[in-house]
């Protein structure tokens, strides 16, 4: 998984790297629908956390027939909410860009760009649901083999599309999300064959099975969803306040972003196979399993990313070289790399707890993990810093609160395995 998410979130910056040659206006536009795009990601990363938890925990309970029952309900609901949930964010993107403190000009870039990154987000959640369904029997190695093949085609089209080849002209920035569709249709194409020689989906007793699994996925699914929510809302808090700085500054917030996920690829890879294993433990009662699970992604988390991050505020000046032609840019982006990478490491134990509580039955407490680390700690220390030092400040009060997100985290984990240990229905009862 860790291969996966390094190949799928090193495509999305060497699109970011590519507009940046176009110039600072269209990757300025590129920054402002990351919000947007964040939060289609976190609806269908929180019903993927739905979809491992439920059908994982059938698997350790031996209830087979559910898990298949499961995946098929998920696979359809999920497909059509993000449907909707795009075609209303391309209804209303000119009063939500406008509040974002994108100009008249900005608007008319994202105009062009908007459709097709709308339709990739689409493609890609069904990709997303996909690899849920996989993840949660237990393969990792097709999810994370399809993300670096369609980041493999991605990367062969941005240049095309983007740029264009030999008389035919390139699309300029649309032609990237353009690129991003087509890598994302080749991989449903090859899942969806996958699927159709595995066993893990059912046609029968799906409505009975809607009625019986709609209150516990609401209930992880809901608290989960308002969790990856959450992110997004602060993406665009935080962008309103990068905005009042300057384009450039903007245009450096959207490069340090991507950079951002790419190197939280070791703790995104375990959000996404750490929860499948605790909810078969939790299935199966099996809790000494799930502390040296929990002690041993701690480690590593913290371990990878104070090392990673070290190396790359040392590196600084030379990764901004590469990303950003722009001299003002590329100051700006070494300055929030230097600050905001080491801090990552109190981010990861912070996303950890979040993705295990969700698993071993604790959403609630997630969701609350979730909101306290963006509204309490990281908001207000990344505008107060803002309003103290310009951008310098606003780096050093992200960083900040990365650091005391990531420290009440760890007061929350050891609450929750010290407390008392409940266990699941196992008896599969059968559906009318």
């Amino acid at each position: 998984m860790a291969i996966g998410v390094l190949a799928l979130l090193g495509f999305q910056l060497v699109d970011s790297a590519f507009i940046a040659r176009l110039g600072t206006a269209p990757l300025a536009a590129q920054s402002f629908t990351f919000p947007l795009s964040f939060l289609v990601i976190g609806i269908q990363v929180g019903m993927g956390i739905a979809i491992a938890a439920l059908i994982s925990r059938s698997l350790g309970a031996g209830e087979s027939a559910r898990a298949r029952r499961l995946g098929s309900l998920v696979l359809l609901v999920g497909t059509v909410t993000i449907a909707l949930l795009v075609l209303l964010l391309w209804a209303i993107q000119t009063p939500i860009f406008t509040l974002l403190g994108a100009d008249a000009s900005t608007r008319e870039l994202i105009r062009a760009y908007w459709t097709p990154q709308l339709l990739a987000a689409w493609l890609g959640a069904v990709l997303y649901f996909g690899y849920s369904l996989f993840r949660a029997h237990g393969d990792t190695w097709l999810p994370g083999k399809m993300m670096v093949i369609t980041s493999l085609v991605n990367l062969v089209l941005d240049p095309l599309l983007i740029f264009g080849i030999g008389p035919w002209a390139g699309l300029g920035l649309p032609g990237a999300a353009w690129a991003t569709s087509i890598a994302f249709a080749t991989g449903l194409l090859v899942l969806s064959r996958r699927l159709v020689v595995m066993d893990w989906l059912a046609a029968e007793g799906l409505l009975g099975e809607l009625r019986r699994s709609l209150v516990p996925f609401a209930g992880i699914a809901g608290p989960a969803m308002i969790s990856q929510l959450m992110p997004p809302l602060a993406a665009m808090l935080a962008i309103s306040v990068v905005a009042s700085l300057g384009e450039a500054q903007v245009a450096a917030w959207g490069l340090a972003s991507r950079l951002e996920t790419l190197s939280l690829m070791v703790v995104l890879a375990m959000t996404m196979s750490l929860p499948p294993w605790l909810g078969r433990c939790y299935g199966s009662g099996d809790w000494d399993q799930i502390h040296r699970l929990m002690r041993l992604a701690l480690k590593v988390v913290v371990v990878w990313q104070l090392s990673l991050g070290l190396l790359m505020a040392l590196a600084s000046p030379w990764v901004a070289l590469a990303l950003s032609g722009n001299p003002e840019v590329r100051d700006d982006l070494a300055t929030l790399i230097r600050f905001l990478l080491p801090s990552y490491a109190a981010l990861g134990v912070c996303m950890i707890v979040v993705s295990a509580g969700n698993a071993l039955g604790w959403p609630l407490r997630a969701m609350l993990m979730s909101a306290a680390r963006l509204f309490v700690f990281y908001l207000p220390c990344l505008w107060v810093g803002a309003w103290l030092g310009d951008l310098l400040g606003l780096a050093m009060g992200a960083a900040l609160g990365n650091l005391l997100a990531g420290l009440a985290a760890w007061q929350v984990l050891r609450r929750i395995l010290a407390a008392p240990r409940r266990q699941p229905v196992t008896m599969e009862r059968p559906i009318s």
